[in-house]
């Protein structure tokens, strides 16, 4: 038997966390001096305090490590709690690497010093024939989903030059899932329907637009520029926006290189 010093020294837990763990039900000491009240513990003890410190790092709560122990025999039980925490984990890090990509951005915006003004102008985008997609994707940045659309066909497409790709959001309110857009690009010539692309002469629309050089972490400043822009000088949204993308990732892998214009019909 170990003296509860003894096997705070082995187990390199500290006395006041062993008195926890015994206060929660967690790990009770072998035997209790009833004229002392000294806690102590058996060797073999030594092992059940080293799976609660690797349950511990691993990120479970004491509460879970209590039920964790209780079925830590049974190898199916014990393999679905790791994989649930592995999975919580593993979006943990997806969450905290876009944060830290959007640190990382702000931190250079302010290094370069750039000048987030964006010039609206009011242009006329003629009518065009174009290639379709009208799909709903689970969040905005599922966007991808809609121009994968595309292969069904994209052997037999000939783009125009230059070639317009741009997205529209139908949406009436911002959706955090669900959303629904249409996808299209110009091409030339005549085709058939396809079971997701359709083709159609899309009408002349008279757009306020910007353009932005640089990464999509900019969209913001840029839509609440064109919205004030438009309110200041009379006019009304009167369609969809959509965002016309001129270089994107199907050109370069760098978003310092894209160039994308943000247009509002009115």
């Amino acid at each position: 038997m170990l003296k509860i010093g003894d096997f705070s020294k082995l187990s390199r837990v500290s006395v006041r966390m062993l008195r926890h763990y015994d206060d929660i039900g967690l790990l009770k000491p072998a035997e209790i001096d009833g004229f002392t009240g000294y806690r102590y513990y058996r060797e073999e003890q030594l092992f059940i305090i080293g799976r609660i410190t690797a349950l511990k790092d691993m990120g479970f709560a004491l509460a879970d490590i209590v039920r964790i122990l209780e079925i830590y025999d049974d190898t199916e039980k014990l393999d679905n709690f790791l994989l649930a925490r592995q999975e919580e984990l593993a979006a943990l890090a997806k969450q905290t690497e876009y944060k830290l990509m959007l640190l990382d951005t702000a931190r250079k915006r302010l290094r370069k010093e750039q000048n987030m003004s964006f010039n609206v102008t009011v242009k006329t985008i003629p009518e065009r024939y174009a290639a379709t997609v009208h799909t709903v994707i689970p969040r905005y940045e599922d966007e991808g989903i809609a121009w994968e659309m595309f292969r069904e066909c994209k052997k037999l497409l000939v783009p125009t030059d230059p070639c317009l790709a741009a997205t529209e959001f139908l949406d009436k309110e911002y959706k955090e899932e669900n959303v629904e857009i249409i996808a299209w690009m110009t091409v030339k010539g005549t085709y058939r329907d396809t079971e997701h692309v359709k083709f159609k002469t899309l009408p002349a629309v008279k757009v306020a637009s910007c353009v932005i050089k640089g990464g999509y972490e900019q969209m913001n400043d840029a839509i609440a520029t064109i919205v004030s822009w438009i309110n200041a000088n009379g006019y009304k949204v009167s369609e969809p926006m959509f965002n016309i993308y001129h270089v994107g990732p199907a050109q370069t892998k760098i978003p310092d290189e894209y160039v994308t214009e943000v247009c509002f019909p009115i």
